[in-house]
């Protein structure tokens, strides 16, 4: 109605109501300011500031306005007013910005000045150096840095050690460089310098003694780690990075003393899982005796005093004994590998043992040695499916088609299996490639004995249809359908006819495909009881559940519920 009286009664009595809320006073200004009433504008954020001087929202609009009028010097003024609350970063930098912006250099340092006292943070100190050299006031941005150095003292942190060095290395001064990278070096602790460990390396590659630096690296770390074993000499991670640092020096004999005196720290528990870094602490000594020494011999020595320090009859290694035996393949020692790998099987057999020598032997074409392996392994592990199938399949692969047979005979009569359903699938398989049908349906016949999964029905009637006996594959789902029924196995019947409808549509015959889309289940929602370990009543909860044709004339409330439902549809289409 253009009512700017009213409207500015009703605001003003609103903030009478709530005068802390600065939704009301920014609508307020803004609607002054859209109004083009400026002093009116100017009065309610003098006011806004006043009342909330921490509202950073109203300090940038009541500028922003300012700037739009053009009224600098009041601008200004307004920036000192609002840092005499020492705010934020970001009001500081809107105060610099604004002063560079019109070409007040002076006073954008006077600004600076300040700025880093209310926030005297590395960051801030580095602004303002960046701030002179970008002007190139070098000299000046050289003392910003060093008043922070001395300002903030313990506080400076290795940021603003390294900008400075950045800084003196950008004037090619290196010897100023190389001088604030050493006192940071001394004044910071090693655990909080790593980037300026990092940087010092790189800015001495780049202008100084390379091996100098290094080497100086290397002592500060080395008596770092002594430090940190003295307090913790069991913590092997820090003898592996003690070890990788020795290696990087190249000194054989120092890499030696370190590897030694790590295996000596010998786990103080006979548990398995504090004894697997130990572990890698040897193999690690072995591989740098044999790859970088090239000590073969030395490196066979680690290995074997390797195996007798593990207490083998509490537990082992699979894989130390299999590196062993891989180090001998590699010296062409193929005797010594068996024996290693035999006198693990005698002495703690493990599956990934039994693993590595049958590969072994696989690829050099000893099969007589894989079948007395294979024989050995099924009798520590009979119930070990995997072991059984890979038998047979080594057998198959020579055409043995009895022995094949005969493995997996003795694999399904096994009283206990880890996974039986990989040998009875790998069995079929089998004679489904060598295209014996009958043994085929055996097979299956055998393992509906022992188990009515469904998905067994599913694969005997998917058999039998590929081979074209599709009279006998109904059989087989009429017989599991029936099962089903009476075992009330809801979810598992439907399962069946959805792959029996399957299979009758690619057979094509519309008569069976009636017949069995009549079998078809409804999905319905359900409610149930439920109760607590303890037999309390936790209330009900809702399950799915599979209706089917032939049991809608046993639940006589169904079709009640059903024409319920109807005329609950019927209604709502008529309301519509």
């Amino acid at each position: 109605q253009r009512d700017l009286a009213r409207t500015r009664s009703v605001y003003e009595r609103a903030m009478d109501v709530d005068h802390r809320n600065p939704r009301i006073w920014l609508h307020y200004a803004e609607f002054e300011m859209r109004n083009k009433n400026v002093n009116h504008a100017r009065n309610i954020w003098d006011r806004a500031v006043t009342m909330m001087p921490r509202q950073n929202t109203f300090w940038f609009r009541y500028v922003f306005m300012e700037q739009m009028l053009e009224n600098y010097p009041g601008v200004r003024q307004l920036f000192e007013r609002w840092m005499q609350w020492q705010p934020e970063e970001a009001a500081w930098n809107a105060y610099i910005k604004f002063e560079l912006k019109h070409g007040e250099v002076d006073r954008a340092r006077e600004v600076y000045k300040r700025y880093v006292l209310v926030h005297p943070r590395p960051g801030i100190w580095i602004k303002w150096a960046r701030f002179e050299e970008k002007l190139g006031n070098l000299a000046g941005g050289r003392e910003v840095y060093e008043q922070a150095i001395d300002y903030l003292e313990d506080e400076s942190g290795e940021k603003l050690y390294l900008a400075f060095a950045a800084f003196e290395e950008r004037q090619k001064e290196f010897e100023r460089a190389r001088a604030i990278y050493r006192y940071a070096l001394d004044h910071i602790p090693r655990h909080a310098a790593q980037e300026l460990y990092t940087r010092y390396i790189a800015f001495e590659k780049q202008y100084g003694d390379k091996e100098g630096i290094e080497e100086a690296i290397r002592n500060k770390r080395r008596l770092q780690y002594e430090a940190e074993l003295k307090e913790s000499p069991h913590n092997y991670d820090i003898w592996f990075d003690y070890a990788r640092l020795e290696e990087t020096a190249g000194q054989r004999t120092a890499v030696e003393e370190v590897y030694e005196r790590a295996i000596a720290q010998i786990p103080p528990v006979a548990q398995k899982r504090y004894w697997q870094r130990y572990i890698y602490l040897w193999i690690n000594y072995a591989v740098y005796e044999e790859l970088s020494a090239g000590d073969v011999d030395k490196a066979r020595a680690v290995y074997g005093a390797c195996l007798k320090v593990v207490p083998h009859e509490q537990f082992t290694f699979g894989f130390l004994w299999v590196l062993a035996a891989q180090f001998e393949v590699r010296q062409r020692d193929l005797q010594a590998a068996r024996r290693i790998l035999g006198r693990a099987i005698g002495l703690c057999p493990r599956k990934k043992v039994f693993a590595a020598y049958l590969d072994l032997e696989r690829k050099l074409g000893n099969i007589d040695r894989c079948r007395t392996l294979y024989q050995k392994q099924l009798e520590l592990f009979p119930a070990d499916c995997t072991a059984w199938v890979e038998f047979a399949r080594l057998e198959h692969s020579l055409r043995e088609v009895a022995r094949v047979r005969a493995i997996f005979e003795l694999a399904v009569e096994q009283p206990l299996l880890d996974m039986p359903e990989i040998v009875w699938k790998a069995y079929i398989d089998f004679e489904l490639a060598e295209e014996e049908h009958e043994r085929v349906r055996g097979l299956y016949d055998r393992l509906l004995d022992r188990t009515k999964h469904v998905k067994v029905y599913i694969s005997y009637a998917q058999f039998e249809h590929s081979i074209g006996h599709v009279t006998n594959a109904r059989v087989v789902m009429k017989k599991a359908n029936e099962e089903f029924k009476d075992a009330q196995l809801n979810e598992e019947r439907a399962e069946l006819v959805r792959a029996w409808l399957e299979l009758e549509n690619e057979v094509g015959e519309e008569e069976h495909i009636a017949h069995i889309k009549g079998l078809q289940p409804e999905r319905v929602k359900k409610r149930r009881k439920i109760e607590t370990e303890d037999g309390m009543d936790a209330g009900m909860e809702e399950y799915y559940d599979f209706i089917f044709p032939d049991q809608k004339q046993a639940l006589p409330n169904l079709k009640l519920l059903q024409r319920a439902k109807m005329w609950k549809k019927k209604n709502q289409a008529t309301g519509e």
